[in-house]
C-alpha cells in the first residue's frame, strides 16, 4: 500500500503548480487498529447530541445509549434515531390532483425567450398549493423505532458505550434499576438488516414502534400521534421469526422479525409488536425491505458479516496517523477524519444521492441535493474506496430523461441536472436551488475521478454519455458576447446564494468550474477515440476570466459592493473555491486570489458560513502555500465547525448533524497530505516546524 511520511526541510515558498514527487515508502505501517482505538467512540451518559449509527451506506440505524431506539422522542431535538434507508420514501395523498408543470414559472434573463423554472410561489393559489406539495413530497420515511419496552430514561444508569469502529459494532453496557444489561448492535453489510446481542437477567421486551411522516423540513419524521393513519400487521409468525407489513396511504414495506429464545411478537398497539425473551441471552434481527424479504442471516451471521466489511475497509482504503504530531490540534483533527470516514461509508454510499443529514434524519424533507454530492462522495475516491462512490453515479442515468426535459423547457441543450430531488429526479420546486448551477460540473469530476482511481475503459465507456450530456448542457448555457470576444454566465444563482440571479454575471467558482468540467469533458472525448469539439475549446479559451476590483475578487463580476456590502460577505466565500476545490486555471491569477484569501481569512462573517466553508478555505490556502492558515482554517472554532463526539458536523438547533462538512473535510486533507497533480512538497498542508510529523497511507492527489 502507497505511504508516505513527512520529511522536514526549509521552504523559501510552496509553488502552488509543480511537478508531482511520488511518494516515500518506509517500511513501517500505520497500526491501524490502534489508529482506530484510540477514536473509538466512548459515551457514559445520556447524551442527545451523541447517538451511534451503525449502516452499509444505503440504510442506517442510529442508537441511544441502551444500544437500541429506547426514546426516540427523547433524541427527536439532538441528534435523532433514525431508521432510514434510499428506498424508504412516502407521499401524502394528492387529491386535487397537483402536476409538476403547475410549479413552473416563466422566467426571462435576456436570452431571447421564457425559461420556466420550477419555484415556490408567493401568491396563494393553485400554483402555489402545487409547489407547496411537490416541494414535500416524495419525503423520506423514518421506518421504525426498535428499542426496550415501557423504559424510562432515570431508569438507565452505569452507562459505557463503545463504538468499534473496526468491527462496525455498538457494544453498550449500563444498568436498568440496578440490573446490568449488555447489547451488542451491528448492520449487515449487504443487506438492510440491524441485529442486537442482548445479555440481561431482568429479559427486557423490545418493541418495534412505527411512527407516521410529519412531511417537516428538517425533522426526525417521526409522528406519533397519528395511529389512525397507517397499519400494522404481523402477517405470520412462529417461534423463530415474524413477518410485520407497514401500511401508510399507498406505501408498504416489511419487517421481518428473527429471534432467538423469545416468544411469539404481540401487537400491543395499533402499530407496535413487542418481543419479550424466555432467557437471559437472547438476540434479536429486523430486516427491513420494500418487498417481503427473504430468510435473513441470523444475529451472529450479521455481527460476522460486519466485522469483515469494516476490516477491509479500514485495511485496504486511505488513513491518516496524526499521533507523531507535537501540535495539541493534531489529536483533535484525527479524530474528526477518522469518524467522518466511518459515518460517510455508513450513511452515503447508496444507489441513490445522499441526504444532508445522510440517514440518521431528514432535511429538507429527506430529500438529497445534488451539489452537495461532491462534498459527500469525492473523498471516496481519494481514500481508496472508488467503490462506493460507483454506487451512487449510476442513478445518474436513471435521471437523464428528467434532465434532459429540464434542459429542454428552458431552451438549453443537453442535461441540466436538477438540485434538490428524490430517487425520481423530480425536481423539488425552490426559489433558490431552481437556479443554481453549480451541480451541473459534479458529475464530470467525480467521474473523473473514478477514472484516476481506476483509468479502464469500462469506466470511460459506462459514463461518457453523462459527461458529454452534462457538458453539452454547460456550453450551451455559456453566452458569447460579442462586445468583449467572451463567454460569460448569468441568469443563475451562484453557490455563494445570497446573489439573485436576475443581476448575478460571472462568479468566479462556477467561471472555474465551467473551465474544468468542459476541459475534462475533451479529455473524456479524446479517450474514448473521438474528436474534440471545437466549439467547447472556443469557450474553454474565451472563458471570462475572473473579475477584480482594487486586486480583490469580487463574488461576481455584477457584484461591486463585494467588500462593502455584507450581503457578499457572509454564506459560501466560494470565490476560494475556484482554486482549492479546483486546480489552478488560465482564469486565476494567484496573486489576487492570495489578496482575496487574506481579505477573507480576516474579515468574513464566519457566524454566517456553514460546515464545508472551513474545508473549501483550507484547500485554497493549501494550494496558495499557506499551510499554517490551512489547519487554522480548518480547526476554526465556530459552532458551524463544531464536531459532536460521534463526529457529526454541528450546524445550529435545525441542522444538528451535516455530513458535507465531514467530507468537505476529508477532501481537505487528502490535499493536505497527497496534494494534486504536479504537487512537489511532501505534505503540502501542513507546516514544516517539525510539529505535524503527519503519517499517511492510501490516499489519491487531487486533481
Amino acid at each position: 500500500m502507497t505511504r508516505r511520511r513527512i520529511h522536514y526541510f526549509l521552504a523559501a515558498a510552496v509553488p502552488a503548480m509543480t511537478a508531482f514527487v511520488a511518494c516515500k515508502s518506509d517500511s513501517s505501517a500505520i497500526d491501524r487498529v490502534a489508529l482506530l482505538e484510540r477514536n473509538n467512540p466512548r459515551i457514559t451518559e445520556i447524551d442527545t447530541l451523541a447517538s451511534l449509527t451503525v449502516g452499509n451506506g444505503g440504510f442506517a440505524f442510529t442508537v441511544d445509549a441502551t444500544g437500541l431506539q429506547t426514546f426516540p422522542e427523547l433524541y427527536s431535538k439532538g441528534v435523532p434515531l433514525g431508521t432510514q434507508s434510499h428506498w424508504g420514501w412516502h407521499s401524502f395523498p394528492n387529491p386535487e390532483n397537483f402536476t409538476h408543470d403547475e410549479t413552473l414559472k416563466d422566467y426571462d434573463f435576456g436570452r431571447g425567450r421564457q425559461e420556466p423554472y420550477s419555484v415556490q410561489f408567493n401568491e396563494a393559489g393553485r400554483n402555489k398549493d402545487a409547489a407547496n406539495w411537490y416541494r414535500v413530497n416524495p419525503h423520506r420515511l423514518h421506518l421504525g423505532a426498535l428499542g426496550f419496552a415501557d423504559l424510562k430514561p432515570e431508569q438507565v444508569k452505569d452507562i459505557d458505550q463503545t463504538l468499534d469502529l473496526m468491527k462496525g459494532e455498538i457494544r453498550s453496557n449500563f444498568t436498568v434499576d440496578g440490573k446490568p444489561v449488555s447489547v451488542s448492535t451491528t448492520c449487515h453489510p449487504d443487506a438492510d438488516i440491524v441485529a442486537a446481542s442482548i445479555s440481561s437477567e431482568a429479559m427486557l421486551p423490545v418493541s418495534l414502534r412505527f411512527p407516521y411522516p410529519t412531511g417537516g423540513h428538517c425533522d426526525d419524521a417521526c409522528d406519533w400521534t397519528r395511529d389512525s393513519l397507517h397499519t400494522t400487521e404481523i402477517i405470520e409468525a412462529d417461534a423463530s421469526h415474524a413477518l410485520i407489513r407497514h401500511t401508510l396511504d399507498s406505501t408498504s414495506y416489511y419487517v421481518d422479525l428473527a429471534y432467538t429464545n423469545a416468544g411469539i411478537p404481540r401487537l400491543t398497539g395499533v402499530n407496535a409488536v413487542t418481543v419479550t425473551p424466555t432467557a437471559k441471552d437472547w438476540t434479536i434481527t429486523a430486516t427491513f425491505s420494500p418487498e417481503k424479504p427473504a430468510a435473513a442471516p441470523s444475529a451472529k451471521e450479521t455481527a460476522e458479516a460486519s466485522a469483515e466489511y469494516w476490516g477491509n475497509f479500514w485495511n485496504k482504503g486511505g488513513v491518516v496517523d496524526f499521533s507523531h504530531c507535537t501540535d495539541p490540534r493534531a489529536k483533535e483533527l484525527e479524530r474528526r477524519v477518522v469518524l467522518s470516514q466511518y459515518l460517510l461509508a455508513a450513511q452515503c454510499a447508496a444507489p441513490t444521492p445522499p441526504q444532508e443529514t445522510g440517514l440518521t434524519y431528514n432535511s429538507w424533507f429527506g430529500k438529497f441535493h445534488l451539489e452537495m454530492i461532491w462534498w459527500h462522495q469525492a473523498q471516496f475516491a481519494l481514500y481508496g474506496h472508488e467503490d462506493l462512490l460507483a454506487r451512487t453515479l449510476p442513478w445518474y442515468e436513471s435521471v437523464a430523461p428528467v434532465a434532459s426535459e429540464i434542459a429542454n423547457r428552458q431552451g438549453f441543450e443537453g442535461l441540466r441536472w436538477m438540485k434538490m430531488t428524490d430517487p425520481s429526479g423530480t425536481e423539488a420546486p425552490s426559489k433558490v436551488g431552481s437556479f443554481l448551477i453549480w451541480q451541473q460540473p459534479h458529475l464530470i469530476y467525480l467521474a473523473e475521478l473514478l477514472y484516476r482511481a481506476n483509468p479502464a475503459d469500462s469506466v470511460i465507456n459506462r459514463y461518457y454519455d453523462l459527461v458529454q450530456g452534462t457538458a453539452k448542457f454547460m456550453a450551451s448555457f455559456a453566452e458569447y458576447d460579442g462586445m468583449g470576444n467572451r463567454y460569460v454566465l448569468r441568469g443563475a444563482i451562484p453557490a455563494q446564494e445570497t446573489l439573485r440571479a436576475s443581476e448575478t454575471v460571472n462568479p468566479p467558482f462556477e467561471l472555474s468550474y465551467w473551465h474544468y468540467a468542459l476541459s475534462t469533458a475533451q479529455k473524456w472525448r479524446e479517450r474514448k477515440g473521438e474528436g474534440r469539439n471545437l466549439e467547447w475549446d472556443e469557450i474553454i479559451d474565451k472563458l471570462s476570466p475572473l473579475a477584480a476590483q482594487d486586486s480583490l475578487y469580487l463574488a461576481a463580476e455584477t457584484a461591486l459592493e463585494t467588500y462593502k456590502d455584507t450581503r457578499f460577505t457572509s454564506d459560501h466565500m466560494a470565490v476560494l473555491a475556484a482554486l482549492g476545490v479546483l486546480p489552478k486555471s488560465p482564469l486565476v491569477r494567484e496573486d489576487l486570489m492570495l489578496n482575496t484569501f487574506d481579505w477573507i481569512y480576516d474579515n468574513w462573517q464566519w457566524g454566517r458560513t456553514w460546515g464545508w466553508d472551513y474545508p473549501t478555505t483550507a484547500m485554497n490556502a493549501v494550494r496558495l502555500g499557506q499551510p499554517e492558515r490551512a489547519l487554522n482554517a480548518l480547526l476554526m472554532d465556530k459552532r458551524t465547525n463544531t464536531y459532536l463526539p460521534n463526529g457529526h458536523n454541528y450546524q445550529d438547533k435545525r441542522l444538528r448533524c451535516y455530513l458535507p462538512g465531514n467530507g468537505g473535510l476529508l477532501t481537505a486533507v487528502a490535499l493536505m497530505t497527497a496534494g494534486w497533480d504536479g504537487c512537489e512538497v511532501e505534505n503540502p498542508g501542513f507546516p514544516k516546524d517539525g510539529t505535524w510529523d503527519v503519517r499517511w497511507e492510501g490516499i489519491k492527489p487531487l486533481p
